[in-house]
């Protein structure tokens, strides 16, 4: 199995942390197992919004440097999903180095820069070996990027972003995540043992037409 994650360390910064199957029948030609390319989650639709779009999500950190060799193949998979279908990012907090990257997500989020910043940071940080680590750091990077300073660290360190963290480590729990990057379909599907990349791919496409023929 290619070695792709980074291992979950329990957060102990935020004191106010929240931190805490019913098998698909397979046809005998499915290209994927449950169990093996895939795995089905114990509490299924387990959503991170309440949108009627089928969602493929991508549990991420800038500070991974397997997401950074992921994020080419994830844009391209994001480019290529049908109608019906919404790519999301939804951040890590694994460990106090992994939380400035989280904050800095739903601060660029928030200021709508994400677009043109995402695959820019992986490539600051891990192509040229900027230092990028604290909360100062990440908001020199994004002001070189156009981004106000003051406003990115306001709403970066803001309660509300602290609110977020909570919430979304919860839902990261839920689905049984502990390593970057991972694909989790819809709320029910993790994808599991790959080889490569582009097999994480291919099985994120194989189960995004399965949940779109079920609707």
């Amino acid at each position: 199995m290619f070695k792709r994650f980074a291992h979950l360390r329990v957060l102990t910064l935020l004191a106010g942390l929240l931190l805490a199957s019913a098998c698909t029948a397979q046809s005998s030609t499915a290209p994927y197992t449950e169990g093996n390319e895939y795995v089905t989650l114990p509490a299924p639709q387990q959503r991170l919004s309440s949108e009627g779009k089928v969602e493929v999500v991508e549990v991420f950190s800038y500070g991974c440097i397997h997401c950074a060799q992921f994020a080419p193949a994830a844009e391209k998979l994001r480019k290529q999903l049908p109608a019906g279908v919404a790519f999301k990012l939804l951040p890590a907090p694994f460990s106090a180095e992994w939380l400035p990257f989280a904050r800095a997500y739903y601060a660029a989020k928030q200021l709508g820069v994400v677009e043109r910043t995402h695959m820019a940071l992986f490539d600051a940080k891990f192509a040229q070996h900027f230092p990028i680590n604290s909360m100062d750091e990440l908001a020199d990077f994004y002001a070189r990027e156009g981004v106000d300073r003051a406003e990115f660290m306001r709403i970066a360190t803001s309660p509300e972003a602290t609110a977020k963290l909570k919430e979304d480590l919860a839902l990261i729990q839920k689905w049984q995540v502990d390593g970057t990057p991972t694909i989790v379909v819809n709320g029910k599907y993790r994808v599991a043992t790959v080889h490569s990349y582009d097999e994480m791919v291919a099985v994120t496409q194989w189960l995004v037409k399965r949940e779109l023929a079920g609707k």
